[in-house]
């Protein structure tokens, strides 16, 4: 009898449970139209199980690489008496930049012809027009930018675990939302003691003209990869810390949105790791998600109505199947019962058929125990 009871307990347990999640989603559930889905620009994506990365977070500057740097002299004391370049001005090897009338006599007096050494933009100008000059003195800097170096102030405990050859996605704000992949290739000569860092130099390539060494660039160093972890975009992510939530799309209804607790693990600069609350599949909303947590249903429908229009038949207030007979009481009443909570509590068919089957198979087992214990018994007095 004491079988019988728990099975009949957990039967109850079961049938409870499935209303509760029916309750759930109705208040839960977030109704939009087509125009509030276009001005919220709702974005999904499908949650997978993908390759995740585990990064480190670095900051840092572009720099000039230094053995891309020259300087335009003269190999005779003189005069300029022709400037062709000034600073900004993008020139290629052996252009003629500037000519030195030199000091000794003639007429004219002999000219050297003072060409780039290499091609490259003019970053830096330190002569006038029949300014004097001397061996000694820089005339021009050209700096070839075609190729700049990335460089990050890495923490050193983040340190021992790169190498040459380390990947990196690395964010320049000055370039929008743009991604540049590089490796890093060296390491800098010394620690900055102060800061407790160490530099990474990564290599990138500028043929378009877009960086400019100075530029603040923000690193994302690739430390481990593991496959098979089920992840969404940190954009889709909602709540405070103690609370993270996200908004999947309902898999029945047009532009309806669940709002979801969920569970999260390790993150990097786009992936967060989710271990608790969603499936492979599910489709979250990684834009406009943020202002659908302030929606309490942007169209004004509520989950009623939108079953009834989905599915051709009224449903209860929380969504779920009326029995027979309910959806005419509820049409000739023109509202809705609140004695007893009788269309706000009332289960839908398919849930009642399987708290109904649960039961079933519980008494079967709970009569297969006892023919069981009265078959032992019969032996065991024999």
């Amino acid at each position: 009898m004491k079988l019988y009871r728990q099975l009949l307990f957990i039967a109850l347990l079961t049938f409870s449970g499935a209303h509760a999640a029916e309750e759930a989603r109705g208040q839960n559930t977030i109704i939009l139209d087509d125009l509030a889905v276009k001005n919220l620009r709702i974005q999904t994506e499908e949650a997978e199980e993908r390759d995740f990365e585990s990064t480190v977070f670095a900051i840092g500057r572009i720099e000039e690489i230094p053995s891309r740097r020259s300087v335009l002299s003269s190999r005779i004391a003189g005069r300029v008496s022709t400037l062709n370049a000034f600073e900004g001005d993008i020139v290629k090897a052996g252009d003629v930049l500037a000519t030195v009338e030199s000091r000794q006599m003639g007429a004219p007096p002999p000219s050297v012809y003072l060409k780039a050494p290499q091609g490259g933009l003019i970053v830096a100008s330190h002569v006038r027009l029949g300014q004097p000059v001397e061996p000694s003195a820089e005339l021009l800097d050209i700096s070839d930018q075609s190729k700049l170096w990335a460089v990050a102030k890495i923490p050193e405990q983040e340190a021992a675990q790169t190498e040459i050859g380390t990947r990196a996605r690395i964010h320049i704000p000055a370039l929008g939302d743009e991604l540049i992949e590089a490796t890093l290739t060296r390491f800098g000569v010394e620690a900055d003691r102060q800061a407790g860092t160490v530099e990474g130099i990564f290599e990138l390539d500028n043929t378009d003209g877009k960086l400019r060494p100075g530029m603040r660039a923000e690193f994302s160093i690739v430390l481990e990869t593991k496959p098979f972890v089920l992840s969404i975009p940190r954009s889709a992510i909602q709540g405070d810390p103690a609370s993270r939530v996200i908004f999947v799309k309902d898999f029945e209804l047009p532009n309806a949105f669940v709002r979801v607790p969920v569970v999260l693990g390790e993150e990097n600069d786009q992936y967060i790791e989710v271990t608790g609350g969603i499936f492979p599949g599910d489709e979250v909303v990684t834009q406009g998600s943020y202002v659908l947590s302030f929606v309490g249903g942007g169209s004004g429908m509520s989950l009623k109505e939108a079953l009834d229009a989905a599915h051709g038949h009224a449903h209860a207030e929380d969504g779920s199947e009326l029995g027979e007979g309910e959806e005419s009481t509820e049409q000739s009443d023109g509202h809705n019962h609140e004695e007893g909570g009788e269309h706000g509590n009332r289960l839908s068919l398919p849930l009642m058929i399987y708290a109904g089957v649960m039961t079933l198979i519980s008494l079967i087992t709970l009569q297969m125990l006892m023919k069981r214990r009265h078959e032992e018994s019969e032996a065991e007095d024999a």
